[in-house]
């Protein structure tokens, strides 16, 4: 297999990571403390196609490939993990569910805003009580007529507060468990559907997280997305697919934080010398380096193997399992290597630390992945 990047990907890393350097980097801080996700961005992000970095052209999109959206998440963690997450949250999950299993009229009517970046959208599987254990939810919908009436709450949703459009899933059929579960499109202000607490976080703060709330909310039969009855099915497909983003997502975020102690390493002097000199500081940079490579391969093959039209289920588990891990790992280094300056805001340190621990729990915990891979290999 060849690994190396084709001269149009090489363009596009290079242009993704301009545009970050350029528009996300000074303004880390401010949007990290203000928790806030300027609405300004989606224009910016759409004129470069990552709004809809994989929905084909007809749709608005940019018709890319897997490895293509791998480099484009990976650039952008590298400098803002959580502007980033906001990216992959509306193209991996809202977006990527409504192209999977939309039919051509919900496409036309939600996939081309999405996509040109006119439009947010959400996502609505995890729950108070149902988290790892997404089969047990509680939000149910009834049909009613020429509609269905959805009630319930759903937890930790990005975008919940500001998304234009949100996919939930919700029990249809209760007898029939995980297949009696089904996806339906909801639009903003519609009456019934409401947000709720907005999370005060660890990291990645500049990532809206809240609970979203349906109250009979009735939505048109139309707007059913997918079969009655196979939106736990299809769901877990889009996170086959969204852990892949969540990797490369881990991968930027460890090699910037990797860039952060190299380059202060060797800024920073002790004993008339700089640190990056030290046999101990030269062994983590090294262990770093290493690690992230083995995770970016792990990463790009399983976006390969998803553009070559196969299952990606135990590759997707492996490459979000090791490179969320080795993220947390490189993070910790890297604020060890900074030593008091990686605990204090004004170096990126400790933002990579706070915002990498996101990466072993959402879109299925490390615990998760590991029961996944041993389905798969046992």
């Amino acid at each position: 297999m060849d690994v190396r990047l084709t001269d149009e990907q090489e363009l596009l890393r290079r242009s993704v990571r301009e545009f970050a350097e350029a528009e996300l980097r000074p303004n880390v801080r401010t949007w990290d403390e203000a928790q806030h996700f300027p609405p300004t961005l989606l224009s910016k992000f759409a004129e470069l196609g990552l709004m809809g970095i994989q929905i084909p052209e007809a749709y608005g999109g940019a018709a890319m490939s897997s490895v293509d959206y791998c480099i484009c998440i990976e650039e952008l963690a590298r400098v803002d993990p959580s502007v980033c997450l906001s990216v992959a949250a509306h193209n991996g999950l809202g977006a990527a569910h409504i192209f999977m299993c939309g039919t051509e009229e919900q496409k036309q009517e939600y996939l081309v805003p999405l996509a040109s970046g006119r439009q947010l959208a959400a996502w609505g599987l995890t729950e108070a009580s149902s988290g790892s254990d997404a089969g047990a939810m509680q939000t149910k919908a009834t049909r009613d007529g020429d509609s269905w009436v959805i009630d319930g709450t759903k937890q930790f949703i990005t975008h919940g507060r500001t998304g234009d459009v949100i996919v939930v899933m919700a029990v249809t059929s209760r007898p029939k468990g995980s297949r009696g579960i089904s996806a339906f499109i909801v639009e903003r202000g519609t009456p019934g559907f409401r947000a709720g607490k907005k999370e005060d976080k660890l990291g990645m703060r500049a990532s809206e997280t809240s609970e979203v709330i349906f109250e009979h909310c009735r939505v048109p039969a139309r707007q059913l997305l997918g079969a009655e009855g196979q939106g736990f099915i299809n769901a877990l497909q889009v996170l086959d697919a969204g852990r892949i983003g969540i990797a490369a997502l881990a991968v930027g975020l460890a090699q910037g934080a990797y860039e952060a102690a190299r380059a202060y390493g060797f800024e920073r002097k002790q004993f008339g010398q700089a640190i990056g000199t030290f046999q101990s500081i030269r062994a983590k940079l090294v262990d770093s380096a290493m690690r992230i490579e083995a995770a970016r391969l792990l990463t790009f093959r399983a976006a390969s193997m998803k553009d070559e039209g196969k299952r990606t289920t135990l590759e997707a588990a492996m490459a979000k399992l090791y490179s969320s891990e080795i993220a947390v790992r490189v993070a910790e280094d890297g604020v060890q290597i900074h030593g008091g300056y990686g605990f204090v805001k004004d170096y990126p340190a400790e933002k990579y630390f706070r915002d990498v621990k996101l990466t072993t729990i959402g879109e299925g915990t490390s615990e998760i992945q590991r029961l996944v891979i041993a389905r798969q290999l046992l």
